[in-house]
Order: C-alpha cells, then sequence, then structure tokens
C-alpha cells in the first residue's frame, strides 16, 4: 500500500532523456536558491536596508512578466532543445558573473540588479522550452507523475537551497553559493546537449509563433482558462504571505524566526504532497480533482486564520494548504500538456509563468489592503472564503470543466 502511495518513478525509469533533465532541474533548482539567498544576504550587508533587498524580487518580476509570453513564442518557432541549452547557458553565465564580482569585492548594488534581471530573463525564455519537452518525451499516461516528480524537485530546490547556502555563505561567504550555482548548471547543460532535436509541429512550416495566437488560443479553450482561472483565484485571494511578519508577531507572539516558520509551512507541505503522489495517475476526471484541491486550499487558509495562539496548528493548516497546491499544480500542468497541441505548448507556458509571477504579487496588495481596512484576521479568513466562492463559481459557470477526463482530453 506504501508503495502505491509514494512518488511514482516510472518516468525516471522509462526515459532517459527525462531522467537527466530531472537531475539537472533538481541540481540547478537548489543552487538558484542558494544564488537567491546570496544575493539578498550581499544587497542587505552594502545598504543595511530592507526596502532595498526586497526590490531584489522586482529586479526578477519585471523581466519574468516581459519576457515570459516572448519566451512562449520562441519555444513555438525554434528547436526547443538549442532554446533551452542557450537559456541554462545564460543562467549559469550570470552565476558566473556574480561569483566574480563577490570574489573582486566590487559592492555594486546596481550590478546585483542587474545579474537578478538577467537571470528572469534567461529563466524565462528557457522556461516554456523545458517543459514543453516532457510530452515528447514519455506517454500521456506518465504525465501526472512526471509532473509530480518536477513539483519534488522544484521544492527540494525551495528548502534545500536556502538552507546550503545559508551555511556556505556563513562559512566561506557569498562568493561559494554563486561558485556552486555555477557548477550546478553542468547537469542541466549536459541533460539538454543529449537531448535530440525538438522543433515544435507549428514550426516546421516556417511560420513565426504569435503571442497573440496563444492568447486567443486560451481564450477559445474553456478547460485551460478554467484551469487559469483557478490558480488565480487562489493566489489572489488565498495567499496571505505579506501577512506573515504581522501574523508572527499578532498572532502568536514570535519574532522573525516564526516568519521564517510560516513561509517554510507552504513548502514542506507541498513537498510531502509530491512525495507522495503515487496516486495521481489513477485520477483522470483532472477538472474536479483541481477545483477540488483549490478548495481544499482556500479552506485551509481560512481555517489559518482561527489559530491564533497555536502556532504549530497554524503551521500544520499552511502545510496543508502546500500540499492541496501540489495535487492543483499537478493536474493543471498535466492538462496543459495533454489538451494542449504541440505547437501551442510554449506560448502556454510562457502565460503560465507570467500567471506564477504576478498571481502572487496581486495577492500580496489584496491581503494587506483588506488587513488596512480591517485586520489581519479578517484579511486571511476572507482571502481563503473568497478562494473557495470564486472556484464554486467557476465550477457552477463550467459543469464541463468537472467532468473533464484526460483520457478524452479536450482544450
Amino acid at each position: 500500500m506504501l508503495r502505491g502511495a509514494v512518488a511514482d518513478l516510472t518516468p525516471l525509469r522509462a526515459s532517459a532523456d527525462y531522467r537527466r533533465i530531472w537531475f539537472g532541474q533538481s541540481v540547478s533548482s537548489i543552487g538558484q536558491q542558494m544564488t537567491a539567498v546570496a544575493v539578498s544576504v550581499q544587497v542587505y550587508a552594502l545598504t543595511g536596508s530592507s526596502f532595498a533587498t526586497g526590490a531584489v524580487g522586482l529586479c526578477s518580476f519585471v523581466p519574468l512578466v516581459a519576457f515570459g509570453l516572448y519566451g512562449g513564442a520562441v519555444a513555438d518557432s525554434v528547436d526547443r532543445r538549442k532554446l533551452g541549452l542557450i537559456g541554462s547557458a545564460g543562467l549559469a553565465l550570470v552565476s558566473a558573473l556574480l561569483a566574480a564580482q563577490a570574489l573582486l569585492d566590487l559592492r555594486q548594488v546596481a550590478l546585483l540588479y542587474i545579474a537578478v534581471a538577467l537571470q528572469g530573463a534567461f529563466f524565462a525564455v528557457s522556461s516554456p522550452a523545458r517543459s514543453s519537452m516532457i510530452p515528447r518525451l514519455l506517454p500521456a499516461e506518465q504525465l501526472p507523475a512526471a509532473n509530480a516528480l518536477n513539483t519534488v524537485s522544484m521544492n527540494l530546490g525551495m528548502t534545500v537551497g536556502p538552507m546550503l547556502g545559508g551555511l556556505l555563505i556563513g562559512a566561506y561567504g557569498s562568493q561559494s553559493a554563486y561558485l556552486v550555482d555555477t557548477v550546478a548548471f553542468a547537469a542541466t547543460l549536459y541533460a539538454m546537449w543529449r537531448l535530440p532535436s525538438m522543433r515544435p509541429d507549428g514550426a516546421r512550416d516556417g511560420r513565426r509563433a504569435s503571442v497573440l495566437d496563444g492568447l486567443r488560443f486560451l481564450r477559445e479553450q474553456p478547460n485551460l482558462r478554467t484551469s487559469f482561472l483557478a490558480d488565480l483565484a487562489a493566489m489572489i485571494f488565498g495567499l496571505p504571505r505579506s501577512l506573515f511578519p504581522a501574523l508572527a508577531v499578532g498572532f502568536y507572539g514570535g519574532h522573525a524566526g516564526t516568519v521564517g516558520l510560516l513561509v517554510a509551512a507552504p513548502a514542506v507541505g507541498a513537498l510531502s504532497g509530491a512525495l507522495f503522489s503515487g496516486w495521481v495517475s489513477r485520477v483522470h476526471r483532472h477538472g474536479a480533482a483541481i477545483l477540488a484541491a483549490v478548495i481544499a486550499w482556500g479552506l485551509s487558509i481560512a481555517a489559518f486564520g482561527l489559530t491564533s495562539g497555536h502556532l504549530w496548528l497554524g503551521l500544520a493548516l499552511l502545510a496543508v494548504a502546500g500540499c492541496a497546491d501540489t495535487v492543483s499544480m499537478i493536474f493543471r500542468n498535466t492538462m496543459m500538456q495533454v489538451a494542449a497541441p504541440d505547437e501551442m505548448r510554449g506560448r502556454l507556458q510562457g502565460i503560465f509563468i507570467v500567471v506564477v509571477a504576478g498571481g502572487p504579487r496581486l495577492g500580496d496588495f489584496e491581503s494587506g489592503t483588506v488587513a488596512a481596512f480591517t485586520t489581519p484576521m479578517v484579511s486571511v479568513i476572507s482571502g481563503g472564503l473568497a478562494c473557495v466562492a470564486a472556484v464554486l463559481l467557476l465550477a457552477a459557470r463550467r459543469p464541463a470543466f468537472l467532468r473533464y477526463d484526460a483520457r478524452h482530453p479536450s482544450p
């Protein structure tokens, strides 16, 4: 029974190409998270300003949005293998430049901001190419398991990377994290190099892919559009991360360490959900699974708002929310990969990057605004319930989404 519950490793055994990509992605994800910690540490050490440190996120956010749609269109026009190689090589080069500036002790905050912006641009260009390759490497029935494994990889990076980065930076300085990140990209570059040519179907007739065509396609495909809207409902209404500092003090009488626990709890839950995802391949009603998972997210967040004075209960509920998010992500990615034609997958992945980058920022604004007019507790509870209400409205307006069957996919 336990064997059927843990993550299904079939995709790793079935495809050597996918196995190399997964390993490379896992290693480079850890390295990139180490770099993210190092940049924040450097910026704060140079400026002593929380505002300047927070601006690092803005420097990454702008190119992610600006290049996300463009990168998806490029991925639908050229050999995705070459695009993945270029993007990964660019990210490795930026990490090497960061290591050089740390070793030379240049102490230039503007240089760090520029490097972070370049990272965002290279990631936005290469990520749609890498993601749209997966359906070409594996049969459709293995994609849910593959997406679960990708979630394991991502959350390993988010949990292990900052911890290793903090230890290395404390012992050997920021340059050590940058150097490890640079070397870690060798695994991704090797994986991309070993792939065969992967020109998208629509690129064979010489036509250039259009960003607008991708947006029109999404507008005309109700199931894919509903999956995006469900994700936005979760991030805009049910993601109170901007309130964690206030909740740590006002709810739990804690300090900065309490904020760290609140931030880490959803990631721990997400990783647990991915590690015990062996059942996902047996689920075919992906639309119903997505809506159920987002409802579970909203209810967990609303319940989290009622845990004043009970930190461990609050952390447990945040972990449950993270686990629900993993389930939603697995089925949303699978739907996008299976229901969309190959020539549109890059552009949809580009739109997905924009949603993932922009949604949490809108959520920060929503939760902060409501808290300013009411209280943080009201903001958290109302946000979770608004997420549930939005999903129920989507279900009422799109009953066909509930009936979506991965064995007979329709976008």
